[in-house]
């Protein structure tokens, strides 16, 4: 009961998302079904984490013992049904991003064409979709025979250790394959969480601290700015009172004065409807709550943001260096995070809600960059994502973007608590001599200790979670870097969002010609 009343609330927040975005004149059954799929899969997928961590976890009591009913056989199915369900939704992201989307897509590019039939809309579809196919197979295949073996470095007698659970996770070429064309889609998505999440963590909580600007003294300057306008076409028309024609310049400057007349107007209409609205006035009411969630929002940033840098810079100065993928044992450097989820693992279940708010904040974020950002090839923009006039083929990008985003969400979440996400919360026991006052001599006690790289491999079981991430060193190597790029674009965001203004309360009513004058709309956020 629980997991389908989870996945309804799943389904129903994907619905009302891509139902609030959509454009309401060009929805279409096909791509607003497929984008609340897409989109409900990018969730459910960011839920593997914490579940991830959970199960190992439960497996073994505080002092370190195994629980009764957690021997090997259970254990290893354990192990393997959440390996199977990783694989399982990362073949269906796979499937979404090489097929369905690209495929859903073209076909409705083909439909903006009124001479076409149903027939050559899905063979052109198909045509083009091949291509992403062709990818897709040659990831598969390069996958299946790249050498999984890590070049070894000597004098580390832990990444033996771990070499080996490399070799065991990767003894399937087909499992291999899957796995990196993951990988690939991973690097891809590293590239998205810099360009729009690292730019969301800092344009969301300030957006909600800024607020918007006041419909009323909009609705004034833009009253100015028609009077203003109005008296540029009066003096323009003047000049041919007389039956004189006008020259070619103030024929000119009169189209673009009227154009941008009636974009004034359309802006008058807009604002006094906001003006108006009860939605308006419901916000202005919750304008301190709105606040609130922005500070916590940033100082969430800043913890995300410091632990970071704490951990990339453990790496540099602690792993094996760039040969093995920057992997590191342990931490030997604290950041909060890492000190903040052990304590937090004393009371159940403080650590998994921790990580699972910020697996959502990492995904929320996400889309506030893009809504920001809007979708970008390069310089040339394609898409905006605005409130109630988003095209079906930008929402289709929107949840592609979001897909490849939450594959790296789990490497961001190791980066910020490496020792969480490889063991979770399991304790092992080690032998410690202590020494009597009573008896002359000493006796053996086992005491607990927190799992780590020195820990037997019999005793402590890692999550499939941190073996799928460093399967591939090279791929584990640029998500390094990429973590820097990351830290560098938040900087540059966080400055452009503080340097920025309040945005209008009708933001993008002047840019976007296709609104429709009779179909007002609340636009502030």
């Amino acid at each position: 009961d629980f997991r389908i009343n989870w996945g309804n609330a799943i389904l129903a927040f994907c619905w009302i998302y891509v139902r609030k975005y959509q454009s309401q004149r060009e929805s279409e059954v096909v791509s607003t079904i497929t984008a609340i799929f897409s989109l409900a899969i990018a969730l459910i997928t960011s839920a593997l984490l914490p579940v991830d961590i959970f199960l190992v976890s439960y497996m073994k009591n505080q002092n370190g013992t195994f629980k009764d009913w957690a021997n090997a056989n259970v254990s290893r199915q354990i192990e393997d049904t959440v390996l199977y369900g990783y694989y399982t939704l990362y073949s269906v992201i796979l499937f979404c991003v090489f097929f369905w989307i690209p495929f859903v897509y073209f076909y409705y590019e083909e439909k903006d064409d009124d001479d076409t039939s149903k027939c050559t809309q899905i063979k052109t579809a198909l045509k083009y979709t091949l291509g992403f196919a062709v990818i897709c197979a040659l990831l598969l295949l390069v996958g299946a025979f790249v050498p999984l073996n890590v070049p070894n470095n000597k004098n580390s007698t832990e990444w033996e250790k771990v070499k080996f659970l490399f070799e065991e996770l990767g003894s399937s070429h087909g499992l291999a394959a899957l796995s990196f064309s993951i990988s690939s889609l991973t690097l891809i998505g590293m590239l998205a969480a810099i360009t729009y999440t690292a730019y969301g963590m800092s344009a969301l909580p300030l957006n909600l601290i800024k607020g918007t600007r006041s419909a009323a003294y909009e609705r004034l300057e833009n009253t100015e700015d028609i009077e203003e306008v109005e008296q540029h076409i009066q003096t323009i028309k003047s000049k041919s009172k007389d039956g004189r024609p006008l020259p070619a310049r103030d024929k000119r400057a009169l189209k673009q004065f009227e154009e941008r007349l009636r974009t004034l107007k359309k802006r008058e209409r807009h604002l006094e409807f906001i003006e108006n609205s009860w939605w308006t006035k419901f916000c202005g009411a919750l304008r301190p709550l709105k606040i609130i969630w922005g500070i916590f929002f940033i100082l969430v940033a800043l913890l995300f943001v410091i632990s970071l840098f704490l951990s990339n810079l453990d790496k540099a100065l602690h792993s094996a260096g760039i040969d093995s993928g920057f992997i590191i044992f342990g931490a030997n450097l604290s950041n909060p995070l890492n000190m903040l989820l052990p304590l937090l693992q004393t009371v159940f279940p403080l650590d998994y809600i921790l990580i699972t708010i910020i697996i959502m904040y990492f995904i929320f974020t996400s889309m506030a960059g893009i809504r920001n950002i809007g979708i970008w090839f390069f310089w040339i923009r394609l898409y905006k994502i605005r409130r109630g006039r988003t095209r079906p083929q930008a929402l289709l990008f929107l949840c592609m973007i979001l897909l490849l985003i939450v594959l790296h969400t789990s490497y961001m979440i190791y980066s910020l608590a490496p020792q969480y996400v490889m063991y979770g919360s399991q304790n092992y026991l080690i032998e410690t001599n202590v020494t009597s006052d009573n008896r002359k001599g000493n006796s053996t006690l086992f005491v607990p200790k927190r799992c780590d790289a020195d820990a037997p491999e019999d005793q402590c079981t890692v999550t499939r979670t941190y073996l799928f991430l460093h399967k591939f060193w090279f791929f584990s190597a640029a998500y390094y870097f990429g973590n820097w790029a990351f830290l560098g674009v938040f900087l540059i965001g966080l400055v452009v969002s503080c340097c920025k203004g309040k945005k209008s309360v009708i933001e993008g009513v002047d840019e976007d010609s296709d609104i429709s004058d009779d179909e007002p709309s609340v636009y502030s956020v």
